[in-house]
């Protein structure tokens, strides 16, 4: 009893002396502030009994009485408030008006502490978001008034979610158990037992092998998933090694009890739902032949064969060749069960049933109730085989209701699920096509002479005649647009026995868009010719074909063009002795199509003459008297042909000497371009000079008669200069200084034609008149002036200048 009292003035220090026999007086006498709990106490036994078996209540006590004693202020708390101007009760967490907790308030912690690691430092929801901890428990019922069994085995999984602490229990449901299985335990946080029922469970409270207490429900744990176990290691707890579940007594005595009692009435369970969710929309397909050539008006007939996996079913449809003479028919076999040995015999009806029933049985009262049994043993069944996807395999020939059906091949997927269940690997496909027959030539009238030869065929091909088709593609992409003419143009003569018709010049232009050709003649004064148009643009057929054939003509082709090629059109033979720069900048893009427009196979023809190296360099040496290392295009040409000996065409001498040609005069002077500005000034009869420099001058803030040369530019654009971009740009260029800035005084007052006038320039004599074709003048008889014939003689011979 000392004890017991020791123990009580542990925690309540004077709570017990106020009973206190007189041999216990030396204990120190109770304070003041404690009187009102010692008269809670109305015996001394109960204090002892209080301080022995529930210390954590005096522990509570003790709490309460060290918060009195330091308490100064002693308002009343209210279990009423306002929420969203509605009156309420307060929770219980709710703390006094001094901010302390309440005399019988217990505060609560909110969530449980993990080891501090490495990892991230986010909220706990975020981090542990759908992470579940798993626990194998079972619980121990105990059964009364029930001789089969005193005691029950119950399995449950406890959940625990580490983002917040809650605990779920789930109990597995069982078959014809009687009991309401699912969810035990709703999701939330579980407090632990008396007398800490102020805590919740935590990662911590849980091992395998102990006993875990929710709610008087003990739950032993006896085993984890695989997740858990490691973060059970990670968070540096011990796992216990799993422990086995104990066995129902009750379900073991049942199962043994089925396992040898056979039902009074036969059952038969047919499965097929679960077949059904296991392979719906899962077909397998093969393309096979039906080959009934042996038959009158048989032929092969290419089928494709679908079996149905979810059902053991096959659908057969037909593929019809076009203008095959056949009605269309969505199925060839509409889907269901192919017997193997079809086509079967006649049945009775009710003679195919699932099930065999035994006999039919009624009662003798007036309400009997009519049953059936069914005959286990099946006495009397039909028996049909049915074809399987065990049957199917390439090279196989199936009974189709009395038709041999021969499985040429399948898809992937059937070959892939052939090679997983079955394991096979050759999936040689049979071909199933007949040898294709003869084509038979058609044959075509001749030309009649009469319209094209294309608008003619076009009769012959349909019984209503519709016109020849065009390569619309071809036509948008070679049509002529923007500055992309896709013309070529080239300068031809007649040759010609008349002397006459010798001097005669024409223009050939041939357009890419449809092939077609056009000649062309330009007036000369005086000539005695009328000049025009010598030749409708049209399609120009190669010579030598015969005229009424059936077979299409052949057309002059934009490959067989080249200067020094003779082209015979409608009879006339022209020379092409010259191109524009268009025409040989586009055989030189398309060397593919255009050969002698290639360098490098040019210049090799000149490389193959290398035994005349020195010879070739004394020639061009003699004629070049003043040593300028250049020689004219015409001098240049005769000596390249004459070494080469004519292997070398007119088209590869030009090609050589634009590669190796002098670039011509130089830019034209200032003067120049500032009279090309005054003469398109002039037609357009623009003076508002004065108002560029007000403006100007406006803009110039330093007053250092310079702005920028965008600035000016876009003043220009602005005020609509009637001067061409490109003279623009030049003048600005010529204008501007090292800081891209140009006076503007000086850049206008030069543009004044008024006041600063400048002589016209010469007028340049056109002798040829612009022809229907859009020709923008003679083509230059000379392809290059000069041609610089010392680098030609280094990448060739590898000669150098000896001056040098």
């Amino acid at each position: 009893m000392p004890k017991a009292f020791e123990l009580l003035d542990c925690y309540l220090p004077g709570a017990a002396v106020t009973a206190l026999p007189p041999q216990f007086s030396h204990l120190p006498s109770p304070q003041k502030e404690m009187r009102s709990f010692q008269s809670s106490f109305k015996t001394l036994q109960e204090a002892i009994a209080l301080a022995v078996y529930s210390p954590g209540k005096v522990s509570s006590l003790k709490q309460q009485t060290q918060i009195m004693v330091e308490k100064e202020q002693f308002h009343k708390s209210q279990n009423w408030g306002v929420c969203n101007n509605v009156r309420m009760l307060v929770s219980e967490d709710k703390l006094g008006p001094d901010g302390r907790i309440i005399i019988g308030q217990r505060a609560r912690p909110k969530y449980s502490v993990f080891p501090k690691g490495d990892a991230s430092d986010g909220p706990s929801w975020v981090t542990f978001d759908k992470q579940v901890l798993c626990f194998d428990a079972y619980v121990e019922d105990e059964v009364l008034e029930k001789n089969q069994e005193n005691y029950r085995i119950r399995c449950y999984k406890i959940c625990f979610h580490l983002e917040d602490d809650t605990i779920q229990v789930n109990e597995p449901t069982l078959k014809n158990s009687g009991l309401p299985q699912g969810i035990f335990i709703r999701r939330h946080r579980i407090p632990l037992p008396p007398p800490n029922e102020d805590q919740f469970y935590t990662v911590q409270h849980f091992n395998i092998g102990t006993d875990v207490i929710f709610y008087g429900r003990t739950f032993k744990i006896y085993d984890c998933d695989a997740f858990t176990e490691n973060f059970m290691r990670k968070i540096g707890i011990k796992l216990n090694p799993p422990v086995r579940c104990p066995e129902d007594p009750y379900l073991k005595m049942r199962r043994e009890k089925l396992e040898c009692v056979e039902p009074l009435r036969p059952y038969e369970a047919f499965d097929t739902l679960g077949q059904f969710l296991e392979f719906d929309r899962k077909v397998l397909r093969f393309f096979c032949v039906w080959d009934d050539t042996i038959s009158v008006y048989g032929d092969r007939r290419d089928l494709i064969l679908h079996y149905f996996l979810c059902d053991d079913t096959i659908e057969i449809k037909e593929v019809l060749p076009h203008n095959s003479g056949r009605d269309a028919t969505s199925l060839f076999l509409r889907r269901g069960k192919l017997p193997k040995y079809g086509p079967p015999g006649i049945y009775q009806p009710g003679q195919i049933t699932d099930r065999t029933v035994l006999n039919i049985y009624g009662g003798f009262t007036e309400n009997r109730m009519i049953g059936y049994l069914l005959d286990k043993y099946k006495l009397g069944k039909v028996e049909q085989a049915f074809y399987k996807d065990s049957d199917l395999a390439i090279g196989t020939a199936i009974n189709v209701w009395g038709r041999r059906v021969l499985l040429c091949d399948c898809d992937e997927f059937t070959k892939t699920y052939y090679k997983t269940k079955y394991g096979v690997e050759n999936f040689t496909s049979i071909p199933c096509k007949p040898p294709s027959p003869p084509k038979i030539e058609r044959k075509f009238p001749p030309y009649t002479g009469f319209g094209s030869e294309e608008d003619s065929l076009r009769s012959c091909i349909g019984l209503v005649p519709t016109p020849p088709r065009k390569n619309f593609k071809k036509f948008m992409e070679k049509d002529s647009y923007g500055s992309t003419s896709n013309v070529l143009r080239f300068f031809a003569k007649l040759i010609t026995h008349k002397c006459a018709d010798t001097d005669r010049l024409f223009v050939i232009s041939y357009f890419l868009s449809d092939d077609t050709m056009s000649v062309f003649e330009p007036i000369e004064k005086n000539s005695g010719y009328t000049g025009g148009r010598f030749l409708q643009r049209s399609r120009v057929k190669k010579p030598g074909q015969e005229v009424f054939k059936s077979e299409l003509s052949e057309y002059i082709k934009a490959e067989e063009l080249y200067v020094g090629a003779t082209v015979n059109m409608n009879g006339y033979l022209f020379l092409l002795l010259n191109a524009d720069e268009y025409t040989l900048n586009y055989m030189e893009k398309n060397l593919h199509k255009f050969p002698y427009s290639d360098f490098n196979l040019a210049l090799q023809k000149v490389k193959d003459e290398k035994l005349k190296a020195r010879e070739i360099k004394q020639i061009f040496t003699a004629l070049d008297c003043k040593h300028t290392k250049k020689v004219d295009y015409n001098t240049f040409r005769e000596i390249l042909m004459s070494l080469t000996v004519g292997r070398l065409t007119d088209q590869e001498v030009i090609t050589i000497a634009r590669h190796y040609r002098i670039p011509d005069e130089p830019c034209p002077t200032l003067e120049v371009l500032i009279a090309e500005a005054h003469e398109q000034l002039k037609k357009n009869t623009f003076e508002n000079f004065e108002r560029f420099l007000s403006t100007c001058m406006y803009d110039d803030r330093e007053k250092k008669n310079v702005l920028p040369t965008k600035y000016i530019r876009r003043l220009c654009k602005s005020f609509r200069l009637p001067v061409n971009e490109d003279l623009l740009a030049t003048l600005l260029s010529r204008f501007e200084d090292s800081e891209q800035q140009i006076n503007y005084r000086s850049f206008f007052s030069s543009l004044n034609w008024r006041e600063n006038p400048l002589p016209e320039l010469e007028p340049q004599l056109c002798l040829k008149e612009r022809c229907e074709d859009v020709w923008l003048g003679m083509p230059s008889p000379i392809p290059a002036k000069f041609i610089d014939y010392m680098t030609l003689l280094k990448d060739t011979f590898g000669l150098e200048d000896e001056d040098e």
